[in-house]
């Protein structure tokens, strides 16, 4: 049933028309300043769609233009040039690999609507793609390169001649580490590797044996975190991208390793360490030379935990410590005592956080080839070690009618155009390892995403902390998920199924139809007439073609931390996440920003009726105390509509209980996982975070990370009082390593708002 190829259709960009001439085009000056009014970029008459805000083109020239090797201009000068290099690749390539369209009209059909995508900031892909791709086609950049890639004629996996002919594509990486020096090291020149081109890594380190077992040689091993504490330095040494961001990486141990313990409070006593520097007198921002002089900051943590260890603390049952090599028991601890040192590191500076191994191999796609052991570093992108994961992330937002209505079907559209783009990226691609090629060609695993669900529900007037908007999230993801396996089907029929789909094709059916099933958990009596039918429709077709074709990719979707792409496509809101605050800062042209009302609000007062009199009014308030509390034309009411994750005068904050029950809404309808930072008050304790975590479990989420307002040690310095009586809170103070702006933690990664660095994916 192979070469029935697929059909592309013209839904956006009408026949014959050049989707460019679709927009209205502006000149801009780009110019960003760091904290201390020097400009570190500028850029003069930059072409973007008119529609485009200041910030996103700043994100886009600064960022994702090339600015060197372009012909004429040395450097690309329009946003025009970004998207036509990378969406032309993609289509030359969507033709060159064959089966995808039977014509180059197909194929400039499917190109139209993807750039019209992109130019309209319906969606965006990650970074690394708009960094690398296209480069040799459009502009013939060459770079020498020891990447690997899946050649067609060869039928094999080789080696690269040119990391632009063959660019590095992928966002997300998990690479295993062999109990060896050589396999140490080969992690991280591999780590450097992925560093450079933009990309992120994962690595479950719980292979290596601890400082309690022997060497063959005789004498003990200097253990796991002395280990750790080299491949740290090392992600420090490089910025992601090369002058793009910082090094995204995620370390992962397993609850029963000999050393879990160390390296639960790991990050916490080097912290300890570095707070100590700060009060000796040296510089307290995170790039400063505190904490360049400690280790661990340069990865997110996380513990692997099992049912059984949730179990046993529940029942305060001893835990077993076990040894890497001979598996025998090392010693037995109270769960209770590991628990509270879990959660006591958590509530001193964020790490770690946790991830439900059994949870995330329930819902595995093929687990007869190898369970999942690690993530990626923000925690969406899991699946088996040495794989990668391309991203791309589609703005919700875009899909509001006028009328407050829900746009299902570009929606739909958009989702399998951009899943048909990604897919095509997998053997475009190279990847730094000859395990990670293969397993990427054998696999296929991709993540397609959304952002600016915040902003969707305010704008629609529902509240974030509902049961309607948790019905809302959830049946999205169902149908983004669905379309996406559905496109997968369609493409297995074109092109044949994944390697590895007939050694796992009962357990990845099983997964879908529990997909399926958890439709029924959505409240579809809050959602709009009908569409409780289609997305069963959807699952149903997903779960025939499935079973008869097979799938293309072994996982479709995840919920990424969207950091710069989200700025790119000028989102209000990360990922998952609610509004941050009712105030915003907007950047003008020229330099400089002002402080606003987040655009959100109007269209939630329009869609809950207020007139515009009203609406001018309570704008206004907001403007000058960044709350609704206490404002006259306001009806009390509506205040849940408007309730954003920071705290704002008048005390009304969503609760941390709210974030994980949004996951849990979304989880079931996910391949991957979701890039998710809970938010505390300084005033939790540490048995509140504790209730997070097992919250999360219980719902079925499969990671979760907190952050308790004020903890990280990098703060202390710059405290603003609430009122005389009132305890100091530490206010957040990271520095962006670019520009020096203060930094905001966004779905698991730091974010610039000034510049658009981002410290995490995407």
């Amino acid at each position: 049933m192979k070469n029935q190829t697929l059909h592309s259709t013209s839904y956006f960009v009408p026949a014959g028309k050049n989707p460019e001439s679709m927009f209205k085009w502006k000149k801009v000056h780009c110019e960003i300043k760091n904290r201390k009014g020097e400009v570190f970029f500028d850029m003069k008459n930059v072409e973007a769609p008119e529609g485009w805000s200041q910030l996103a083109v700043e994100i886009a020239a600064s960022k994702y233009f090339r600015k060197s090797g372009v012909p004429k201009t040395n450097h690309e000068k329009s946003v025009r040039q970004l998207v036509d290099r990378v969406v032309t690749a993609i289509a030359a390539s969507a033709l060159k690999q064959g089966g995808y369209f039977k014509t180059k009209k197909e194929a400039d059909i499917f190109k139209n609507e993807l750039k019209y995508i992109l130019l309209s900031q319906r969606a965006a892909f990650n970074s690394p793609v708009w960094f690398n791709a296209g480069l040799f086609e459009a502009y013939k950049i060459v770079s020498p390169s020891e990447h690997y890639a899946w050649d067609a004629k060869k039928k094999s996996i080789q080696p690269t001649k040119n990391a632009y002919e063959r660019p590095q594509c992928s966002a997300c990486f998990i690479q295993s580490v062999d109990d060896s020096i050589d396999g140490i090291f080969e992690l991280a020149k591999n780590e450097a590797r992925l560093f450079k081109y933009g990309s992120g890594t994962g690595s479950n380190f719980s292979t290596l044996r601890s400082k309690y077992e022997p060497l063959n040689s005789g004498g003990h091993s200097s253990g796991l975190i002395s280990f750790l504490e080299v491949l740290d330095r090392g992600a420090g040494a490089i910025k992601s991208g090369g002058t793009t961001r910082r090094a995204a990486k995620m370390v992962v141990v397993d609850i029963d390793h000999p050393e879990v313990l160390d390296f639960i409070e790991w990050k916490m006593n080097e912290e300890q360490k570095a707070k100590l520097l700060i009060q000796a007198g040296l510089s307290a921002d995170f790039e400063g030379e505190a904490y360049k002089t400690v280790s661990g900051q340069n990865a997110n943590n996380s513990v692997r935990v099992t049912d059984q260890f949730m179990k046993s603390v529940q029942n305060e049952k001893p835990w077993k410590l076990l040894a890497r090599v001979s598996g025998k028991v090392v010693r037995e601890v109270p769960s209770a005592d590991v628990w509270k040192k879990i959660n006591h590191a958590a509530w001193m500076c964020a790490d770690p956080g946790i991830q439900f191994h059994d949870t995330i191999n329930k819902w595995h796609t093929c687990p007869n080839t190898n369970e999942i052991r690690s993530s990626n570093p923000c925690s969406e992108y899991m699946f088996l070690d040495d794989s990668a994961c391309n991203l791309a992330s589609i703005n919700l937002v875009k899909f509001l009618n006028a009328d407050g209505s829900f746009d299902f079907e570009s929606f739909i559209h958009t989702a399998r155009t951009l899943f048909i783009a990604q897919e095509v990226l997998v053997d475009y691609s190279s990847y730094p390892t000859e395990k990670i090629a293969q397993h990427s060609h054998d696999y296929r695993p991709l993540g397609l995403g959304f952002a600016n669900l915040g902003s969707l529900l305010m704008r629609k007037g529902i509240p974030y902390d509902s049961d309607e908007g948790r019905a809302w999230a959830g049946s999205i993801t169902s149908l983004m998920t669905g379309v996406a396996y559905l496109t997968s089907a369609e493409m297995a029929r074109a092109k044949g199924a994944f390697a590895g789909f007939k050694k796992n094709r009962t357990p990845m059916i099983n997964v879908m139809k529990m997909h399926e099933k958890a439709l029924n958990k959505i409240a579809w009596k809050n959602l709009p007439e009908g569409l409780d039918k289609a997305a069963r429709n959807l699952w149903k077709a997903v779960v025939y073609n499935g079973g008869k074709y097979g799938f293309r990719n072994a996982q479709a979707t995840v919920v990424a931390p969207t950091g710069t792409i989200g700025l790119l496509m000028d989102c209000d809101t990360t990922g998952i996440e609610p509004d941050f605050s009712l105030i915003k800062l907007k950047k003008l042209v020229g330099g400089g920003e002002i402080q606003i009302v987040n655009q959100s609000v109007k269209s939630a007062l329009k869609v809950l009726d207020y007139d515009e009199r009203q609406i001018e009014s309570i704008v206004a308030f907001i403007a000058e105390h960044n709350t609704l509390v206490g404002c006259p034309e306001f009806k009390h009411e509506h205040l849940p509509v408007f309730d954003c994750a920071n705290a704002a005068p008048g005390g009304r904050v969503l609760s941390p209980e709210s974030h994980v029950t949004m996951m849990a809404a979304v989880q079931p309808f996910i391949s991957g996982a979701i890039s998710k930072t809970v938010n505390l008050p300084h005033s939790a304790t540490e048995d509140d975070i504790g209730r997070i975590y097992f919250l999360a479990w219980e719902l079925g989420v499969k990671a979760v990370a907190v952050y308790r307002d004020g903890s990280k040690l990098s703060q202390p310095l710059n405290v603003k009082k609430k009122s005389s009586k009132a305890e100091s809170v530490p206010k957040f103070t990271m520095k962006c390593p670019e520009c020096g702006s203060d930094t905001v933690l966004t779905s698991g990664c730091y974010r610039c708002p000034n510049c658009g660095t981002t410290v995490g994916c995407a």
